[in-house]
C-alpha cells in the first residue's frame, strides 16, 4: 500500500504541497482537473485553499476528493 497524506498546503497555482506518512514530500498539480465535473468548483481559489487531509487523502468541503494513491504516485517528489 502506498503512503497516505498527513499534511497538505494549497497554493495560488492550484498545486498541493503534500507530506506523506513516510515523510516524503511531493507537489501535485491540480490544474488539469479544473475543467471536469465536480472539480470545476476548485477554480475558485478561495475554495481551493480549503483543502484538508481527511482519512489519508485530500478533500474539500463539498466532498470533492482525490485518490491517495494518485496523489502519491503522480506527485513530483521533493528532495529532502
Amino acid at each position: 500500500m502506498n503512503p497516505r497524506v498527513k499534511e497538505v498546503k494549497s497554493t495560488d497555482d492550484y498545486e498541493l504541497m503534500l507530506v506523506f506518512t513516510n515523510d516524503e514530500r511531493g507537489v501535485y498539480d491540480c490544474s488539469g482537473l479544473l475543467e471536469f465535473g465536480v472539480f470545476k468548483e476548485l477554480r475558485d481559489k478561495h475554495y481551493f485553499k480549503q483543502a484538508k487531509v481527511v482519512d489519508g487523502t485530500v478533500a474539500w468541503p463539498h466532498e470533492q476528493d482525490l485518490c491517495p494513491d494518485t496523489l502519491y504516485l503522480d506527485s513530483i517528489k521533493e528532495n529532502m
